[in-house]
């Protein structure tokens, strides 16, 4: 079963950055990527966040399974689009540009083409950056990030321990799936019927619900009992100080903003219209 939403370790200048850099330059590039539907300047994000991950040395099985599911959703949502609103394109281009005439109003534009186009590089900017983030930053170190950039230490540690705890839930759902297995029970096979994997996939799911309020209740009472929460700030002992590399990195993504922001008003909006 791959693991998901886990953080991954390595020796590498990404895994090096602070956490409240790593969330920062996140966050910038999120905007960057968002702020304008500019074909050249979405087509060099997915090529700068090839390099970042090949910096960060996280392989592409590591998280093959987000990936994927990405790549499916990616899919599903382009298709969406076309089926809802097959002209979208030419409605915010102003042009039409007829290359297949389809059923009805479903027919094939390059301005639909173009359209969609960005939208698969924006998802191709951002997912990977964010499945970066999640893979190279420690959650506690995540926890002091949020901390650090004013969120309440309490949200904080409440992230910090969810994102502790899911690497936990599927190594716990593997091993009751493969003790019911060895009772005779199965999930996959073609021969049982939609009823009675549904009943076998509930004699897992309650062992990892039972299971999962105990360990809230454990980590609830040990919170408790160390006072957490009864003052209005915290330390940290994952929190680091800033390094040269973290603020080069902050200038990066700061500048890839301004960047986007500044083509706003070269193409005198969000989008690059080449059909003018």
């Amino acid at each position: 079963m791959s693991s998901i939403f886990n953080y991954i370790e390595r020796k590498s200048v990404i895994h090096e950055l602070t956490g409240a850099t790593k969330l920062l330059v996140l966050i910038l590039w999120s905007f960057a990527a968002m702020t304008t539907f500019d074909t050249r300047f979405l087509a060099v994000l997915p090529i700068l966040a090839i390099i970042l991950f090949s910096l960060s040395k996280i392989k592409f099985k590591d998280v093959s399974f987000l990936l994927w599911f990405t790549f499916i959703f990616m899919v599903l949502n382009n298709l969406l689009i076309y089926l809802f609103s097959p002209e979208h394109g030419v409605s915010i281009y102003g042009t039409r540009t007829l290359l297949f005439k389809g059923l009805g109003r479903w027919t094939i534009t390059a301005e639909q083409l173009f359209y969609q186009l960005n939208v698969v590089l924006k998802y191709l900017a951002t997912i990977p950056v964010v499945i970066l983030f999640v893979s190279t930053t420690d959650p506690s170190e995540f926890a002091s990030s949020l901390n650090r950039i004013g969120i309440s230490y309490k949200v904080a540690y409440s992230v910090s321990l969810a994102l502790r705890y899911i690497p936990d839930i599927q190594r716990e759902f593997k091993d009751i799936m493969i003790s019911q297995q060895a009772r005779g029970l199965e999930m996959a096979s073609k021969k049982q019927n939609l009823i009675k994997r549904l009943k076998n996939a509930a004699a897992m799911l309650f062992p990892l619900i039972i299971s999962s309020m105990d360990r809230i209740e454990t980590i609830a009472n040990a919170m408790e009992l160390r006072g957490f929460g009864k003052r209005k700030k915290r330390t940290w002992y994952s929190s680091r100080p800033f390094k040269a590399s973290d603020y080069l990195a902050l200038f990066l993504a700061i500048a890839l903003l301004i960047i986007s922001l500044s083509l706003n008003f070269v193409n005198q909006g969000r989008y690059f219209n080449p059909f003018v």
